[in-house]
């Protein structure tokens, strides 16, 4: 495979050329450019499979190269490299955007490499970069990409009637839909929905979006009955609080 590097800063250019040659034998050509127009320029020229793109850059930003193709010609993988805040952290993950964290690590450069290779030509980049655009641009986030056999699926957090842990995958029960399995743990959508406060977790395996309760069962230690009429439980510790925040939603 063929891989370019569009970053601004030498420092971070040279350690990343050095980490992929060392650790992604999968990519047997890599170049270099400095700045957006110098890698939209040498992407045209050098057709790569994978692009590592700084997210901020003097007079561009990273996001901005759709500006300069149309969605059937992003036909490579893009690779985030950023040193950004946990906001826009927490923006390319709710759009199953892969990233690298300055200062980078050998392990996780060979990790986003080798989940590349294994997507590309499948993942819909550009519409996972647009909205990527509109979440940075957003200060009310409202949608969240759920990775799937052939793709990414965007999804509403309106939509999203309950999840339900299954070991590390999490099945995400949606409003007129079948039940999707992701390969994330629980834990990744809690850290996601934790600012948005229809979603609450009564238990360890469940977290509900609150306006699709149907009822509140006592029987059998107490549980809950969603509009899609499946039975979630509630802890023992967690039933005072439960009601408290029924009354906020």
């Amino acid at each position: 495979m063929k891989a370019v590097i569009i970053d601004d800063e030498e420092k971070a250019k040279r350690l990343l050329r050095v980490l992929v040659e060392e650790n992604c034998p999968q990519i047997k050509e890599l170049k270099e450019a400095s700045n957006l127009p110098e890698g939209v320029r040498l992407i045209n020229e050098f057709q790569p499979q994978i692009v590592f793109l700084d997210i901020e850059m003097p007079g561009y930003s990273g996001i901005q190269l759709l500006d300069f193709f149309s969605p059937s010609q992003i036909n490579f993988e893009i690779i985030f490299t950023t040193a950004y805040s946990e906001y826009a952290i927490k923006a390319f993950q709710l759009n199953a955007i892969d990233y690298l964290l300055k200062p980078l690590r050998d392990e996780q450069v060979a990790q986003a490499v080798e989940k590349a290779c294994v997507h590309h030509g499948k993942s819909q980049v550009s519409e996972r970069l647009e909205e990527l655009r509109n979440t940075l641009k957003s200060t009310n986030i409202r949608k969240i990409g759920l990775p799937v056999a052939d793709g990414v699926l965007f999804v509403k957090f309106d939509d999203i009637v309950l999840l339900k842990a299954d070991r590390m995958y999490t099945e995400v029960h949606l409003k007129d839909k079948d039940p999707i399995l992701v390969s994330k743990p629980m834990k990744f959508f809690e850290d996601m929905l934790m600012d948005a406060k229809e979603f609450y977790r009564p238990h360890r395996s469940f977290i509900i979006n609150l306006r699709f309760i149907k009822q509140y069962v006592t029987q059998d230690g107490g549980y809950i009955i969603m509009d899609n009429d499946e039975n979630v439980s509630i802890s023992r510790d967690k039933k005072d609080e439960f009601f408290t925040v029924m009354q906020n939603v």
